[in-house]
């Protein structure tokens, strides 16, 4: 089958086409052939090898796994014995490992199925970043009715769906991104739409900030909340080095409990249950995945170069 491999650590130029073997089916797996797939910063993280402490999981001087991408939709092709709620031919999707490949297999646990009426770039483009800002509005910052959100990254992949979790859950959301996506975010519901130049500027205070790869300094983060607000960590800045821009998480860490807004890093796990609960969504007309553009498998690093400039309105696909 074909796949994009990676050898050492790196970026896009580290990645190659390559002909590989078919992933092996254990009993509990399932085997999917792969429509669409995402790109999102976690597979910065993995492909690169930092921070530096996730090495001794990840590989210490090159990846174990050697076909990137975390998200994916696509069609069951095979499963285990030990299976017997999927067959082949069943749509699903998942956050799962090796998804820049014709084939990716994991455990049947981290696949659900595809509604009717949601597509296969639809669906690849909601597991993590989806259920990132599921976990930021609803656990870490618990928006509800009537409280006033403020969401930096608004245009990004996590962002988008941000905003759009947030204004269902009844708050007033006030979206920061660049100038080139103003018109998207105010189209997923935000009540105003701002520049980053605002932060620094403002004197409003927020009940709960969302604030997406590192935009604001805890201090900024500190000053934008009320008293007993919170401010939600996703993501780092930075680059490199034993910690890879996730310093400031562990500072807020440190910090939190001695101020009286509440600092809360957020750490991201890919649920099958909330990645089904955002499908449905999809499904019924509630949530849209925002796609910027779509790519070939041969044009993975293009896809990667693109979305790390953070010029990428929403999310960035690979298809098959």
């Amino acid at each position: 089958m074909k796949a994009i491999v990676q050898h050492r650590y790196g970026g896009p130029e580290s990645l190659e086409v390559a002909e590989i073997d078919p992933p092996a089916v254990g009993p509990g797996d399932v085997l999917v052939r792969v429509r669409a797939a995402a790109v999102d910063a976690g597979v910065r993280h993995l492909m690169t090898g930092t921070p530096w402490l996730i090495r001794p999981v990840m590989g210490w001087r090159r990846p174990r796994q050697a076909v990137p991408g975390i998200d994916a939709a696509g069609v069951v092709e095979a499963v285990g014995a030990e299976v017997t709620d999927l067959r082949p031919g069943d749509a699903v999707a998942g956050g799962v490992r090796g998804a820049y490949a014709e084939l990716c297999v994991a455990r049947r646990k981290h696949w659900v199925r595809i509604p009717d009426g949601v597509s296969f770039e639809q669906a690849a483009a909601v597991p993590t970043s989806g259920a990132t800002a599921l976990l930021a509005v609803r656990d870490a910052a618990r928006v509800t009715t009537g409280q006033r959100v403020l969401i930096t990254g608004a245009g990004s992949g996590v962002g988008s769906y941000a905003v759009q979790l947030a204004t269902a859950a009844g708050a007033v959301v006030t979206g920061v991104c660049r100038p080139q996506k103003v018109d998207l975010v105010r189209s997923l519901g935000a009540d105003q739409v701002v520049g980053y130049e605002y932060l620094a500027g403002t004197r409003n205070r927020y009940d709960a900030v969302v604030d997406i790869a590192g935009n604001t300094d805890l201090r900024g983060l500190r000053r934008l909340v009320t008293p007993k607000g919170v401010a939600v960590l996703v993501g780092g800045e930075g680059k490199g080095g034993l910690f890879g821009g996730f310093d400031r998480q562990l500072r807020a860490l440190f910090v939190s409990p001695f101020v009286s807004a509440r600092l809360k890093p957020l750490t991201v796990v890919t649920w099958a249950a909330d990645v089904e609960h955002l499908l449905a969504l999809v499904a019924q007309g509630r949530l849209r995945p925002v796609i910027d553009r779509t790519f070939g498998l041969g044009e993975v690093a293009d896809a990667l170069a693109a979305t790390w400039t953070g010029a990428a309105a929403g999310k960035v696909l690979i298809t098959m």
